[in-house]
């Protein structure tokens, strides 16, 4: 590594403030680290940002914040990674908490709920455009010859989406078969012809712990959520919807969406919508373990992979695992968007709002999703209470 052109401190400043301000989702972080860190600072070089890059959308985790991460190892190595992580995270995290304080106080107020109607509608059309977006980006364009390319990936892509869609539950282990598969199918590695596939033991670890106190279950439910998160931070969703309001009845359908409508009006990663769940389920200690869990595995494997991250970047095999991961999870997104979806849009209203969001999000430029938020808010209260 050649020498840092920049302190610890500076690079840690930068995140503090980028996750301060920083608005519009994961593939606007990244811009601009690369416009403030490789163009304009020159801090770091092209080729780190690359393989940064490359790595975060290779590895489990939140985009942004692994990239964030990476970019802390690539001079400062653990110390720097670990300072990044915290620095990038901490302000929304407290954003979301003092959020979560509010919405606890205030939730049952009539103007509350007003606003949260409309947020909601927004909400889901906001979700669908980036599931789109993330569909082309991952699988392909939707036209007839990614359909015959990517045959394979979009067949995962339908069935987690149907199963997701009529179970109402996160497929955990149709992601991991429609990597292996896929893997065998494309890159089959060479362990395969070999002896060592008689040694391999699956370590099979309980989803759910329904013995344990309430901080436990948070611990293990969030780091499960977080190991397959993908490329977008709207990929924990179908998770979080299914662990939250299903299976443990921590939130209801409409707290849970007003959770992701929080995540979307702050700062940072998107994922951070884990802190204000993590919140009204068990306060701030339920808070702290939720961003922690999910976000540990984000930093684990970013860590791990950095050092040796130009052979495993090369991995065929390694590359279409993930492929085949990354359609599964996001066709369990957009199933998970269609149950949502089914219990929010409940009026014309609420149509109108989710159609009217999805046109914006498509057609109008560099608009913001906190001002698709905050006008939806307004509508909300002008239906509900004039």
């Amino acid at each position: 590594m050649a020498d840092s052109k920049y302190t610890l401190k500076e690079l840690t400043l930068y995140f503090l403030k980028l996750g301060t301000i920083g608005f519009g989702g994961p593939v606007a972080l990244v811009g601009y680290m690369h416009k403030d860190l490789v163009e304009n600072r020159k801090w770091i070089s092209e080729e780190e940002y690359k393989q940064g890059l490359a790595l975060a959308q290779l590895a489990p985790g939140p985009l942004a914040a692994q990239l964030g991460i990476y970019i802390g190892f690539v001079h400062y190595r653990l110390l720097g990674a670990t300072l990044i992580g915290f620095a990038f995270v901490l302000p929304s995290f407290l954003m979301v908490v003092l959020l979560g304080i509010v919405y606890k106080l205030y939730g049952g107020l009539s103007w509350i709920q007003a606003v949260f109607y409309g947020v909601g509608a927004a909400v889901i059309g906001l979700i669908m455009v980036s599931s789109y977006k993330l569909t082309v980006k991952s699988i392909g364009k939707f036209n007839i010859e990614s359909f015959k390319i990517n045959w394979l990936l979009w067949l995962f892509f339908l069935i987690t989406l149907g199963v997701t869609f009529i179970t109402q539950q996160e497929p955990v282990l149709l992601f991991i078969a429609a990597g292996f598969l896929y893997m065998l199918i494309k890159a089959p590695p060479k362990w395969l012809n070999s002896k060592s596939i008689n040694s391999i033991v699956l370590l099979q670890v309980p989803f759910w712990n329904y013995e344990s106190e309430t901080l436990l279950k948070i611990a293990i439910f969030f780091a499960q959520a977080g190991t397959f998160v993908f490329g977008s931070g709207l990929a924990i969703v179908p998770f979080l919807h299914s662990g939250v309001v299903i299976e443990n009845h921590w939130l209801t359908e409409q707290q849970f969406l007003d959770s992701v409508a929080v995540a979307m009006i702050t700062p940072g990663p998107v994922v951070i919508t884990v802190g204000f769940i993590g919140y009204l389920v068990d306060g701030f200690l339920g808070a702290l373990v939720a961003a922690l869990a999910t976000f540990l595995p984000c930093y684990l494997f970013t860590v791990a992979m950095a050092p040796s991250f130009h052979k495993i970047a090369k991995n065929k095999s390694v590359k279409s695992f993930v492929d085949g991961i990354t359609a599964a999870v996001i066709g369990a997104l957009v199933g998970s968007v269609f149950v949502i979806a089914s219990r929010t849009i409940i009026d014309i209203p609420t149509v109108i709002i989710a159609v009217a969001t999805i046109t914006t999000l498509l057609y109008v430029k560099n608009i913001a999703e906190p001002y698709i938020i905050l006008i939806a808010a307004a509508v909300g209260l002008i239906i509900k209470l004039i």
